[in-house]
């Protein structure tokens, strides 16, 4: 099956004139197949749902009714699954998608190095900015995106994660021995802890913890939350090992660059804007969500003493050396992302327990 004919089914980009108007009144209509490997009960995909889609809708109507889009939501893996979204954007298999960076770390690595610099800053919004400027500075991680044929329109982040656990945690030493799940890139965060990293994923951090096959998780609160995490890991403690990069919100370039250039202004100012809605009602939840586990269901939550947050990002293996060297061996510039988001961080007024990228000279 052609490209074009798989677009044609699953609703791609096409345009309708009106019929009846005159050519100098003819408004255009594009459909427009929006995708997501997460469902709605995501923040993320809620706020396409809630905003994207209709204030785009508010404002090329506000601008003259010229250009109207016809939308086919596709969420929770109907025509990308998680991990597929930015083949299926790639491909033309959708025309405005979220692509989890963290899930194609082999397409797109240097958007993914703040999954190897841990201990960074909570602010979602900052690190979000950070990698946003990063892609614009260094034309190697900008050009990943029209490389694999996509816009960036925005990028989202999730909350500082945190430890949560079946047994106190006061010190580095509590982990000695514990089984911890740590999906992906986490795992290199208690390398050298004396704890055991436990591959694992959301779905089944509850059940793992509750049948014994772990005894704790770094997650982020607002993915502990839906799972009521606290009911078998009710010791939360708050080592802040920072807020992450996590989601881009590309549009297909082809699609794209059909609009009229007012549309696509349009389509970039809103892209703007929900990024900044997301990224704020992430962090309000998380601090929402803290509260409630400890005041109505009784979670005990600690914040980690300063020292041994030091002690912890000093003991752990750097896990930015393996990542630079692999990056860079396909030639691409990891030393050089690694040194900018950390200075950028720096320049938020954020002071980094420990500074992988000079231990790299």
């Amino acid at each position: 099956m052609t490209n074009i004919t798989r677009r044609s089914m699953l609703g791609g980009l096409s345009t309708i004139a009106f019929g009846g108007l005159t050519s100098a009144a003819r408004a255009e209509q594009f459909r427009f197949t929006v995708s997501a490997g997460h469902p709605p009960v995501f923040l993320w995909v809620q706020e396409l749902q809630k905003f994207f889609i209709p204030e785009v809708d508010k404002r090329l109507a506000a601008a003259g009714g010229k250009v109207s889009i016809q939308w086919n939501e596709a969420y929770g893996g109907t025509v990308a699954k998680i991990g597929g979204e930015l083949d299926a954007l790639r491909d033309g298999l959708a025309d405005l998608g979220i692509v989890g960076t963290i899930f194609h770390a082999g397409d797109v690595p240097l958007q993914n190095v703040c999954y190897f610099t841990p201990f960074g800053m909570s602010d979602i919004k900052g690190v979000v900015k950070i990698i946003a400027d990063l892609q614009d500075r260094i034309p190697a991680m900008g050009k990943v995106w029209p490389n694999n044929d996509q816009v960036y329109l925005g990028g989202t982040g999730l909350d500082t994660y945190q430890l949560f656990t079946n047994f106190p945690v006061h010190s580095v030493d509590d982990l000695k021995g514990r089984k911890i799940m740590a999906p992906g890139p986490s795992a290199n965060w208690i390398n050298g802890t004396g704890a055991v990293a436990v591959a694992s994923s959301l779905p089944e951090y509850y059940n793992n913890i509750k049948t014994g096959v772990a005894d704790g998780v770094l997650t982020f609160v607002t993915g502990a939350w839906p799972i009521k995490l606290w009911e078998v890991a009710p010791h939360i403690t708050k080592v802040n090992f920072g807020a992450m990069y996590a989601l881009a919100l590309n549009a297909n370039e082809q699609s794209f660059t059909k609009l009229p250039k007012e549309a696509q202004a349009i389509f970039r100012q809103v892209g703007v804007e929900y990024s900044d809605r997301v990224n704020s009602e992430e962090e309000s939840r998380a601090r929402t969500y803290l509260d409630r586990m400890e005041k109505e269901f009784g979670a005990k939550v600690v914040e980690f003493p300063p020292e041994e947050r030091v002690r912890w990002a000093k003991t752990i293996v750097n896990p930015a050396a393996a990542w630079v060297k692999t990056v860079e061996a396909k030639g691409l510039p990891a030393r050089e992302v690694l040194n900018g988001y950390m200075r950028g961080q720096e320049a938020f007024g954020y002071s980094w327990p420990r500074d992988y990228a000079a231990e790299l000279k």
